[in-house]
């Protein structure tokens, strides 16, 4: 997880994650991860390419996105 919040370019220790999840969780469950209001164009772009790929980030979006429920 920490890796994926680096590459999103936010703070990425364990105590930043949690907070972040915390401060934007319950996330509707109609709304797509990557149209969440709290992200960045290029946030959002990552977010919604790596999914849409099935790429190798996939898993940890996942479970963002479930964290985030």
């Amino acid at each position: 997880m920490s890796n994926l919040f680096s590459q999103l370019r936010l703070p990425a220790d364990q105590a930043a994650i949690e907070n972040f999840i915390a401060a934007h969780r319950p996330l509707e469950n109609g709304t797509a991860l990557y149209r969440a209001p709290f992200w960045s164009d290029s946030q959002r772009a990552f977010l919604k390419e790596e999914i849409i790929e099935d790429a190798d980030w996939a898993a940890v979006i996942d479970e963002l996105n479930g964290r985030l429920r």
